[in-house]
């Protein structure tokens, strides 16, 4: 594949990104052209095909990021023309949310992201956690805990309330997960999939999602036992041991994506 061609592929996606940074697709677009300028007068800023990708996104951020109001803390819009999910995203910080929208909407990996941002792994986890806080503030929920080991659901349960959502219980088999979503809907399920009693915390989670729509989160030892092709499809998984950065950006993720999917 050529320069031009591997650009050309990339093009839809920075278009999608560009929307969700600023907010509007006219203004994305506007930056994107000032991109694709930028690189006609200067070639070399993407200097093969292969970094095509990651050349293309830090270029586009240099030229977002020269204009000063661009690194500005902003109101989110109320357009009513403009996403939900889009108005949410500009309540986070400029950088935090440029760090998010790579690794959770475009799929860099945490050194990719990195090195597009021009920042070292810490300040990148940092900016990750710094969205995740943000998120949360504007999506605060209800938390259903699916979770046999005591330490690890307080840990959970600690975590979740430091993001600012309510847990409103811990169950330890699949029939006290059942009985808790009876009694109180929950925003997001954060279940393991081995639990107390010999049962699944899978089969509970599939028995939730006739009942109700939520995010669910599987947090495990043994993520292998999730790749069986039955629903619910394993869209966010950690594994044990994890850290805490990880569970606030993955809770922050699903929460936010679910909105989202459902404000269309």
């Amino acid at each position: 594949m050529s320069l031009s061609q591997a650009i050309a592929a990339e093009l839809p996606r920075l278009r999608r990104f560009a929307r969700a940074l600023t907010g509007s697709q006219e203004s994305g677009d506007a930056y994107v052209v000032a991109t694709l300028q930028a690189l006609v007068a200067d070639a070399s800023l993407v200097p093969t095909a292969a970094e095509a990708k990651s050349s293309l996104y830090r270029l586009f951020l240099t030229v977002w990021n020269s204009v000063d109001v661009n690194r500005q803390p902003s109101l989110p819009s109320d357009n009513p023309a403009v996403a939900a999910s889009d108005r949410r995203l500009q309540a986070v910080t400029p950088m935090a949310r440029e760090a998010f929208l790579l690794t959770a909407v475009e799929g860099f990996s945490s050194d990719e992201a990195a090195k597009v941002l021009n920042v070292n792994k810490t300040r990148l986890t940092h900016l990750l956690d710094e969205a995740s806080r943000q998120i949360a503030e504007d999506t605060a929920t209800t938390a259903l805990i699916i979770e046999d080991e005591p330490v690890i659901a307080l840990d959970v349960a600690e975590l979740l309330r430091q993001l600012g959502h309510k847990v409103i219980g811990v169950a330890r088999t699949h029939d006290e997960a059942v009985a808790i979503v009876k009694a109180h809907s929950p925003g997001l399920v954060v279940a393991d999939i081995k639990l107390a009693d010999g049962s699944s915390g899978l089969e509970a989670v599939q028995e939730i999602l006739r009942s109700i729509s939520v995010p669910v989160i599987f947090i495990t030892a043994f993520p292998e036992r999730l790749l069986t092709g039955q629903r619910p499809e394993p869209t966010y998984v950690l594994s044990k041991p994890y850290t805490s950065e990880a569970v606030r950006a993955l809770v922050s993720q699903a929460i936010f994506f679910h909105i989202g999917s459902h404000s269309k």
